[in-house]
């Protein structure tokens, strides 16, 4: 992991995990009262490439069913590493180790998805100068933890929530009359927070310029429209207002659109449409060599 990539925070991870262990584990864990309370050794594999992602939840959910148990990760957070690659061996109480299985894997396979999927779109990029930003389309409840996923992974997080910055489209714009009494509503209410502006066409990006703005949504414009766009926010003045681009956006077309000169691209399938990383935890001695 990047050092600039800040940790998540630790109430939001101790959270998760009481919520993901509580939810499992209920009265409590029945098949693992079968095993022996003795010390035994475990490997976390990775079955195929990804992007790894969800180190701390994966430890709190351990550290929680066993303060003592031992957890040596031979990658960091952020690395990519191939199909067949152990990631971690750990060492502690065996009944611990398997209650905690379930949900440590299931944080760690969720984020490790949307890492490796925010990867691939910003390699997709490189060069261009466009960033690749998340949404609000997040697993309920995880949206902190996915949302760092997204920067592990390379992504830029767009607006937490909807308490964090003044997002107008279309409903707002309507309701106001035009773009720029909307603009003159939300400055005049929340005169600190940042302002994104949705336009559905070229007019309306003009005056969402000329009322100001710290960012211009063009959802949904075609590569003629969207180039235009561009030169009509170059065109502006010095204190250039960023251009998002939003819609339809996949894989095979993100590179053609970030070349059009926009300056961020916002994705939800990165947080969506997540197939989990196939990981597995295999207890025994074998681990241990």
């Amino acid at each position: 992991m990047a050092a600039t990539i800040a940790p998540p925070p630790t109430a939001t991870v101790e959270a998760d995990v009481a919520r993901a262990l509580a939810e499992d584990i209920g009265s409590g864990d029945v098949t693992a009262a079968l095993l022996p309370d003795a010390t035994d050794v475990a490997r976390l594999l990775c079955k195929e490439n990804a992007v790894v992602c969800g180190r701390p939840w994966f430890d709190a959910c351990h550290r929680r069913l066993d303060p003592e148990v031992r957890i040596d990760w031979r990658v960091a957070e952020g690395d990519r590493v191939v199909a067949g690659t152990i990631l971690a061996e750990l060492s502690g109480r065996a009944r611990a180790l398997v209650s905690a299985e379930r949900a440590s894997l299931n944080f760690v396979q969720t984020l490790s998805a949307t890492a490796t999927a925010t990867r691939a779109y910003v390699d997709a990029v490189r060069g261009t100068g466009a960033r690749i930003l998340d949404t609000r389309k997040t697993l309920p409840g995880l949206r902190q933890a996915q949302k760092y996923a997204v920067r592990v992974g390379g992504g830029v997080n767009h607006r937490i929530g909807l308490f964090d910055a003044v997002m107008l489209k279309e409903n707002h714009v309507r309701v106001a009359g035009s773009v720029t009494a909307a603009i003159g509503a939300a400055r005049a209410q929340q005169p600190s927070l940042p302002l994104i502006v949705e336009v559905e066409t070229l007019d309306q990006l003009r005056e969402a310029l000329a009322a100001g703005c710290d960012r211009v949504l063009i959802d949904d414009f075609d590569a003629a429209a969207r180039r235009e766009a561009v030169r009509i926010a170059a065109a502006a003045g010095a204190a250039r207002v960023p251009l998002e681009v939003s819609g339809g956006v996949d894989l095979e077309g993100v590179r053609a659109i970030a070349a059009d000169g926009v300056d961020c691209i916002s994705i939800g399938a990165l947080t969506k449409h997540v197939r989990a990383i196939d990981l597995s935890l295999k207890l025994g001695p074998a681990c241990s060599g």
